[in-house]
């Protein structure tokens, strides 16, 4: 009787093994499914957060500013005193847009003489979104449709006796 339970307690054992032995080797090959995944990439100004300290406002210049983080992404819009530093992080996806994974701008606000008065950081947090109107702006003339402009053009030139061809003349000097 010992000995039976002994020979059914053996493949319990051994699926027990199989289902661990099972389970570390997913376990070790989980980190490798990141190798597939697609780098982040960088695109703007990425602004050195020491470089960005050494700015004070009141006493830095736009020329203190460019020298320390280059040239700004952009200018406000009718505001040349105004300066963007637009930085982005994205990772490609798979038959889609890039998705976005961080988002910063870097706000410097000079004076008139090009004195620093303001630094100010954004994020994703403070983005506003942006509706996309689905409209076609109005062409002049007639909306045709389709087989209207394929088929516009068709008995629309005669070429019955009597009339000329197109590409000749009807005038007698030409004849």
């Amino acid at each position: 009787m010992t000995r039976g339970r002994l020979q059914a307690a053996e493949p319990l054992q051994m699926r027990l093994a199989a289902n661990l032995l099972c389970a570390l080797v997913l376990a070790a090959a989980l980190p490798a499914c990141s190798v597939l995944e697609a780098k982040s990439q960088v695109r703007g100004n990425k602004v050195d957060p020491d470089a960005l300290k050494e700015l004070h406002p009141g006493v830095s210049t736009q020329a203190d500013a460019s020298s320390l983080l280059g040239s700004p992404t952009a200018h406000a819009s009718f505001d040349d005193r105004t300066w963007l530093y637009i930085e982005e992080v994205t990772r490609p996806r798979i038959a889609a847009t890039q998705a976005v994974l961080a988002q910063n701008v870097v706000v410097l606000t000079f004076d008139d003489k090009g004195v620093l008065r303001s630094v100010s950081t954004l994020d994703q947090k403070d983005a506003l979104p942006v509706d996309v109107v689905a409209r076609a702006t109005p062409s002049p003339g007639s909306s045709a449709s389709f087989m209207q402009q394929l088929l516009g053009n068709v008995g629309r030139f005669n070429t019955g006796p009597g009339t000329p061809l197109a590409g000749t003349s009807s005038s007698p000097i030409a004849q």
